[in-house]
């Protein structure tokens, strides 16, 4: 199935358009070939470029860019960790309570404390000693 196309209607400087004409000869391949190489290769390295992931980001946890934008420069998986990131910073949190209050320490500590030993540590010692 073919991508959907739009046609692109754009002014450049001449000297740019000219060192394009001359590369598309060496290259044997058309200006838009051109063109869209040079836009995916410029996309690409936005999309690994930290500045630009954080500015992305800003704007979709501001609503200036929707879901779907952000899926497509940065792929469905970094969507995804944005999007539940957004959500969880939109959550509020939980604020614990208690029905009873807190035990007194009498309550809490009921009964002698006992301490801990380990039994084994005799019978280790003469293991690695052996």
């Amino acid at each position: 199935m073919a991508e959907e196309k739009t046609r692109v209607d754009f002014n450049a400087p001449k000297s740019l358009v000219e060192r394009a004409d001359s590369a598309i000869e060496i290259l044997d391949i058309s200006r838009t070939r051109l063109i869209i190489d040079a836009l995916e290769d410029e996309l690409e390295e936005l999309v690994n470029d930290e500045e630009f992931q954080r500015r992305l980001s800003d704007a979709y946890y501001d609503g200036r860019v929707d879901y779907d934008t952000v899926e497509a420069i940065l792929g469905r998986e970094e969507a995804m960790r944005l999007k539940l990131l957004r959500e969880s910073i939109d959550r509020t949190p939980a604020i614990p309570t208690l029905e009873d209050g807190l035990p007194s320490d009498d309550t809490f500590y009921d009964g002698e404390i006992s301490e801990w030993t380990d039994s084994n540590s005799a019978d280790s010692d003469d293991e690695s000693r052996a």
